[in-house]
């Protein structure tokens, strides 16, 4: 915590207005880290691919080399160029399949150590194993949310919908989403995305309804799925903190 203690102001005098501008300051950054939370993702590579392996998927040199080297090529960039970068690391390495395909299920959400070994899966995967890789390069949990919509199928005049999940990337707080989708390549703005109606949202931090800006609840206690996808990489390389 950052105290503000006489000595501060000691030494060479200052203004009354360079006081109060010290203090104005000093409460703007004690507010500003009050209400941001981050989850911190790390990943033990060798750990990973030994999941990979687990789940029968095939390991090699290249495959290795690719994904690191995709975090290496995202590491310093904009979020822009990050969000360009792993939306087409999923588009060219996995395939959509749903999960009564690859799982023999009707809903299953996979780790991303799943997802890569089967290189098959669908709207669920992309979007966590994105959020996931995201979080390693960076971007700020707040930025980030797993989007539960209706999807109109046939375009945005049809009536009829399915349920589908999307990643969102929000560069403020007010920001209309990027939409990160797995039935796309285009990374696009919500406005754009009128095929889309949103049910729900939430990421690590909460849970939110359309228009809301106060979560509903725990994610994890609210949604057993999530909950076991957490479980599920923290024994497989993949550690997340707040």
């Amino acid at each position: 915590m950052l105290l503000l203690k006489q000595p501060f102001f000691q030494g060479n005098p200052i203004s009354f207005s360079q006081r109060r501008l010290c203090i104005m300051v000093i409460a703007c950054f004690l507010l500003t880290n009050a209400f941001v939370t981050r989850a911190f993702v790390d990943i033990n590579f060798g750990k990973f691919w030994q999941a990979v392996a687990r789940h029968g998927g095939k390991v090699d040199a290249g495959r290795q080399a690719g994904l690191e080297g995709m975090f290496n090529e995202a590491q310093n960039l904009p979020e822009s160029k990050q969000l360009l970068l792993v939306n087409a690391y999923f588009r060219d390495n996995v395939t959509y399949k749903t999960d009564d395909i690859v799982w023999k299920q009707s809903d299953y959400w996979a780790s991303p150590a799943e997802f890569l070994a089967k290189e098959l899966g669908d709207c669920e995967d992309y979007a966590i194993a994105k959020y996931i890789f995201l979080l390693k390069l960076g971007v700020a949990e707040e930025k980030l949310r797993l989007i539960y919509v209706k999807a109109k199928v046939g375009g945005r005049r049809s009536t009829v919908t399915q349920a589908h999940m999307v990643l969102g990337y929000y560069e403020t707080p007010t920001s209309q989403p990027m939409i990160l989708d797995s039935l796309i390549s285009e990374v696009l703005p919500a406005r754009q995305r009128t095929d889309l109606i949103p049910v729900f949202s939430f990421n690590s931090m909460g849970i939110w309804s359309p228009g809301q800006k106060k979560s509903s609840g725990s994610p994890s206690a609210r949604l057993s799925r999530w909950r076991n996808v957490l479980d599920k990489i923290s024994s497989e390389g993949i550690t997340v903190t707040s």
